[in-house]
């Protein structure tokens, strides 16, 4: 008697899946070196496995591109690792289960040498956590995006997936928080842990930097106590977040850098109509 058995019970290792634009296969998360596009790190990248090495790792890194590798692998916070990687094998949403998750903290995106920095909250489970890039598989990045082509800072309208072509000039985007955490909600000592890489981003931006965009207020308080940190010059008392708001910080060395305000680009916001697109088209065109 010949006894048949199912693929998967003889196939032992991980699924690969095939990236959408790519098409080469992948597990989920992503491992660093494998290909990813736009991957900054290799299997090589130090990975920070607590806040003091969190706090190493950005304050030795010599350039945008050695901080963003680092980032990526950030293994710093246990409940946002597994979160991220719970929903890059579990919890894939129905529509994007053909597709590998990066399943790792989102890399910054953009040109190194930006005189414009957009801060933003964290990543989406589905969006950044996806796809490997900021604001990118979500409506939360095609209103950032379309609005940034608008503006001519991005080649193209829209963000689908690393690797489909797109490019900014002039602009880099982050985020106060670098992994997606449950309920869209990190906690303050993940906040805290993250603000070492968002500090280490500010130093590197700072010889060059003109002005900062924070998209929703959490953004606007993380960058502003990423600021005193590093011994700028902030206004006191502290300014108070709303859209359109701006403020002028002095960076250690005194250079001048405004920091402007607006709503977040969330779902919550632009459904309803509190952020329009004229409106995160005016505060874009100031920076």
């Amino acid at each position: 008697m010949v006894r048949t058995v199912q693929l998967s019970q003889v196939i032992h290792g991980p699924v690969l899946l095939p990236h959408p634009v790519t098409r080469q296969g992948f597990s989920s998360p992503v491992s660093p070196g494998t290909g990813w596009p736009g991957d900054p790190a290799d299997a090589t990248t130090p990975v920070a496995t607590t806040a003091a090495a969190v706090r190493r790792l950005a304050r030795t890194s010599a350039s945008v591109e050695e901080l963003t590798a680092r980032v990526s692998v950030c293994r710093a916070c246990p409940r946002l690792v597994a979160w991220r990687e719970e929903v890059a094998t579990t919890g894939r949403r129905a529509s994007f289960a053909d597709q590998p998750y990066w399943g790792r903290p989102g890399p910054s995106f953009g040109d190194p040498d930006a005189p414009v920095v957009i801060v933003g909250l964290a990543p989406a489970a589905n969006g950044t956590n996806r796809t490997g890039r900021m604001f990118t598989g979500d409506r939360s990045g095609d209103w950032l995006y379309a609005a940034l082509h608008r503006t001519g800072y991005a080649s193209r309208p829209t963000s689908v997936s690393a690797g489909d072509g797109l490019r900014l000039t002039g602009i880099r985007i982050v985020a106060a928080v670098r992994c997606a955490p449950p309920e869209n909600k990190p906690l303050p000592v993940e906040r805290e842990t993250c603000g070492s890489w968002l500090d280490r981003d500010l130093t590197l931006s700072a010889p060059g930097l003109r002005s900062m965009l924070a998209l929703g207020g959490i953004a606007w308080d993380a960058t502003l106590a990423s600021a005193r940190r590093l011994g700028w010059a902030v206004p006191t008392p502290k300014p108070r977040f709303g859209h359109g708001v701006e403020t002028t910080l002095a960076t250690a060395a005194g250079r001048p850098v405004r920091l402007v305000a607006s709503y977040h680009v969330s779902q919550q916001n632009t459904f309803t109509g509190k952020l329009t697109e004229p409106m995160l088209d005016a505060v874009i065109r100031r920076l």
